[in-house]
């Protein structure tokens, strides 16, 4: 920690790119700053801090490039980059964004960064293949989280007459639907295959239109929560038996380590970072059946197949997802890792 009093002020330059998140990890930096004494900033103008953070992109290229000019280190962090628009029909506007946050990020990463912290192996891996090496040194730290906010006991009581298979994502759209479409399937499956009865709840933005067209169309019980305020993430996350990780690649879920924190085991296809966050007994993962790139279908009797095992052996599930979560996720392993690359 001695090292880290080097620095007073830091400059946090919010996500303007269209991916990965951006509140969640904010609060959870910020927190763990603050007990170290460090102050933060969100204005480029604000001369007072001694190095950058930019989470993902950030439209203030000009900002960037006079704070570079003084010397002030800029440190980029990375999530994965926006794919789906490729493959699916999102309309022309989303596209545009979407293409819009990759070029940003990508001159960022080529023009302006001292450093980059990738969110994952995963992540760095893509950024490499789709954009060419980068000469800048580069580190991998994992999302975090509180694990006394975020804890398997606490308000939160499993329900005794149904399965709950939770999803729980930002906002489910923009081609994202799939998402969605494929955790219904799992609960038609799962009930069909198993006699279980199944609720598939959905936290996050879905439009009215999306769930008035699911609430038609499938027989088993959905309840679509809209966003929640972030307190209420653990208590949902206790009252679940299985998190369904939606994201097809993802970087680094914080929702897949949020659930870990709070015990409640996680499945999924194995594509993108999740192998390098579930491990053996916190949950299960799933091989996806075809190319996860091309949206080919997927293997849902696999994630059925996986969920009715987890429910099997709730208890050994449940114990080993906190395990991991304290072993891997710890909100002061995230900061430090941070704190690492933006004090050289």
């Amino acid at each position: 920690m001695g090292k880290n009093n080097q620095i007073k002020r830091i400059c946090l330059v919010p996500n303007v790119s269209g991916v990965g998140g951006m509140v969640s990890f904010r609060e959870k930096l910020v927190k763990g700053l603050a007990e170290r004494g460090i102050g933060v900033s969100y204005d480029l103008l604000d001369s007072s801090y001694e190095a950058i953070l930019v989470v993902g992109g950030t439209r203030d290229l000009v900002g960037l490039w006079r704070a570079k000019r003084r010397g002030v280190r800029i440190v980029q962090r990375l999530d994965g980059m926006n794919w789906i628009h490729r493959k699916r029909r999102t309309g022309w506007r989303h596209y545009l964004r979407a293409e819009y946050g990759n070029l940003i990020l990508s001159l960022i990463r080529s023009r302006l960064a001292d450093q980059i912290i990738y969110q994952s192996h995963f992540s760095h891996q893509w950024w490499e293949r789709v954009y060419g090496l980068n000469q800048i040194p580069w580190q991998v730290v994992h999302n975090g989280v509180d694990l006394e906010r975020y804890a398997a006991d606490g308000i939160g009581d499993l329900p005794g007459d149904h399965v709950r298979i939770l999803l729980v994502e930002g906002t489910i759209g923009g081609g994202y639907e799939l998402g969605l479409q494929t955790a219904i399937r799992i609960g038609e499956k799962l009930h069909s295959s198993y006699s279980h009865e199944v609720e598939v709840m959905v936290v996050g933005r879905v439009s009215t239109a999306l769930q008035r067209e699911w609430n038609n169309r499938t027989e088993i019980n959905m309840n679509f929560t809209g966003q929640v305020p972030g307190e209420k993430i653990p208590e949902i996350d206790r009252s679940a038996h299985v998190l369904y990780a939606a994201d097809l690649n993802p970087a680094c879920p914080n929702s897949v380590i949020e659930a870990l924190a709070c015990g409640l085991p996680v499945t999924g296809f194995d594509t993108g970072a999740l192998s390098e966050i579930i491990t053996e007994g916190s949950g299960q993962l799933v091989p996806y059946g075809g190319d996860p790139w091309k949206l080919e279908s997927p293997n849902i009797m696999g994630i059925v197949k996986a969920v009715n095992d987890i429910l099997i052996n709730q208890p050994s599930y449940r114990k080993n997802a906190r395990k991991r979560a304290e072993e891997a996720f710890g909100l002061d392993h995230m900061v430090e890792g941070y704190l690492k690359v933006l004090i050289p």
